[in-house]
């Protein structure tokens, strides 16, 4: 099992000057990859791009890049691009995003989104190779039919003709695309105890594609507060949980409450999320149960967090990517050396 660290997007307690000190922290220390997000504020490949040429060794992911947000053209335009001013160090992570940012902020409607995502895929990889970019599909038609359009090649030689490419899926049947198409998948609330039901998922769509598991990239973000009392580490974690859980999306659609449920915590679940849409957001982080942030986080001192280790690898994790929950610059730089030490600790390293 690697390590990987997942900065997410900037807010206003964060700086990038601050996430790239840790990403050549991490980078120093052997972490394999570092992760950018987006939501609706910064944007992925800027802060990818701008570390590439900082960084030597570490590779560069986005977690995620927005599928309603570009053409799958500009998709591959960008990650060909990253990937060689990297010199080959680019992970394509792609993800469909919500309803609410689909259709508010990108003004792309969020239906059928598992169709949408295999051809937008199927184009990404037909660009990146420099083939020529012809497709027929229920959701993009290139060129144009019926007008001065022409099928195109990516216009320069990327270091590589395949990035490899990852899904962020929560559902059993995003679960089935992502084993089917992809190189990896980018997991969320990935607990070792229900691990096992979700990796069924991802083999079937493996089988489909005449694939085994082995190869795949299993990539947890799971969250990581050191310190010697449990309970206080899972106080800090508590919050996130209780935003995604209770309101990430509205109460129709929200994934990530949908996944508590099938984890088991449904009751724990509906009540998180009756509290956060009533805007009583600290009875919500209250709500959670704690059980539910322990088997979803790394918490506690050096050893306890080791021992943790050995259950996400025995689970089918291959590349396990913290994310810090720290007050500052300098205690995100200690938490990655102890999780650094924990691994090796730990004995389930490479």
């Amino acid at each position: 099992m690697r390590l990987g660290l997942n900065l997410g997007y900037q807010t206003a307690w964060s700086t990038p000057a601050g996430y790239l000190a840790l990403a050549q922290e991490a980078d120093r220390l052997g972490y394999s990859v570092v992760w950018a997000a987006e939501a609706y504020g910064s944007d992925a490949p800027s802060m990818l791009a701008w570390m590439a040429g900082q960084t030597e060794r570490i590779d560069l992911g986005s977690a995620v890049m927005q599928i309603p947000a570009r053409t799958p053209a500009m998709t591959a335009m960008t990650a060909a691009t990253i990937d060689a001013l990297s010199g080959g160090r680019f992970r394509l992570g792609l993800g469909v995003s919500g309803p609410q940012v689909s259709e508010g902020w990108h003004g792309v409607r969020f239906a059928k989104p598992l169709a949408r995502t295999r051809e937008y895929v199927d184009i990404v990889k037909l660009a990146v190779a420099r083939k020529e970019v012809a497709y027929d599909g229920a959701h993009y038609t290139l060129p144009l039919p019926d007008g001065p359009g022409k099928a195109l090649r990516l216009g320069f030689h990327p270091p590589r003709p395949h990035i490899p490419v990852y899904l962020a899926a929560v559902g059993p049947k995003n679960l089935e695309l992502a084993g089917e198409i992809a190189d990896g998948w980018l997991a969320v609330f990935y607990s070792p105890e229900f691990a096992e039901e979700q990796l069924a998922s991802v083999r079937a769509g493996r089988a489909r594609a005449g694939k085994e598991l082995a190869g795949f990239d299993v990539v947890p973000s799971v969250p990581v507060v050191v310190g010697d009392d449990v309970a206080a580490c899972a106080e800090l974690v508590r919050w996130y949980a209780a935003l995604y859980v209770g309101g990430m999306g509205s109460r129709q659609q929200n994934f990530y409450n949908q996944l508590a449920t099938r984890m088991g915590y449904g009751d724990a679940a509906r009540q998180v999320q009756d509290l956060y849409l009533a805007k009583q957001q600290r009875d919500a982080a209250a709500a959670v149960p704690m059980e539910f942030i322990d088997r979803t986080s790394l918490l506690g001192p050096k050893e306890r967090i080791a021992e943790r280790m050995r259950e996400y690898a025995a689970a089918g994790v291959t590349t396990l990517s913290v994310t810090l929950f720290v007050a500052d610059r300098e205690s995100g730089v200690q938490t990655l050396r102890t999780v650094a030490e924990a691994l090796d600790l730990s004995g389930v390293g490479e």
